[in-house]
């Protein structure tokens, strides 16, 4: 794919995103395809480097406020008619509801997911705190002369610690998926906002 055919692609996968972000974004990766090419690259090589447009799109789209693509598109094209302005007043006793309803279930659906990561790194920490109290209850015991007790709170913490280690990379892992997910949460609803046209 040449220098054209991949920033004339861009256009049209931003389409529905305000003008100036398409136009910002599109000038953006022409000066980057360009800087490139000025290097040695040639112009396939430049835009290969640069990563497919599903991906700079979804990163675009992540980029942007969410509160810019509501005002783009909840801004009226054209002036309401009364019957519409009507119609919205009559139904406001229906929709408003709705609409706190959905973002009260998002709400709630983000939080519990959260308290369960918020769970896990807890469980993850008290494990720690008990490895700590059976080094120091072995130690306490050695010097009082148990040894037998001694050696079996440290191969408690032991076996304890090796819990831990496991169910570190548990949390971590986790934590990046509950991270990756919100992310591609926060693009699929910014998406709604873009109503995507098909420039052809």
């Amino acid at each position: 794919m040449n220098k054209q055919e991949f920033l004339y692609a861009l256009q049209n996968a931003l389409s529905g995103l305000p003008e100036d972000e398409i136009e910002e974004r599109v000038a953006f990766y022409g000066e980057m395809i360009d800087d490139r090419t000025e290097e040695g690259a040639s112009e396939e090589e430049a835009v290969s480097g640069i990563g497919t447009v599903g991906e700079i799109r979804e990163q675009i789209v992540a980029d942007i406020p969410l509160q810019k693509l509501v005002k783009e598109k909840v801004k009226p094209k054209r002036t309401l008619r009364a019957w519409e302005i009507v119609l919205i007043v009559l139904g406001f006793p229906v929709w408003f509801p709705l609409l706190i309803a959905a973002f009260a279930i998002a709400l709630s659906l983000y939080i519990v997911v959260f308290a369960l990561i918020v769970s896990l790194w807890a469980i993850e920490i008290s494990l720690w705190a008990c490895v700590l109290v059976g080094i120091a209850a072995a130690v306490a015991c050695f010097i009082k002369g148990n040894a037998f007790p001694a050696l079996m709170m440290l191969g408690a913490a032991f076996i304890v610690a090796g819990i831990s280690i496991f169910t570190f990379s548990g949390c971590v892992g986790a934590t990046k998926g509950i991270v990756k997910l919100t992310k591609k949460a926060g693009v699929a609803v910014k998406t709604m906002f873009i109503g995507k046209e098909n420039t052809k």
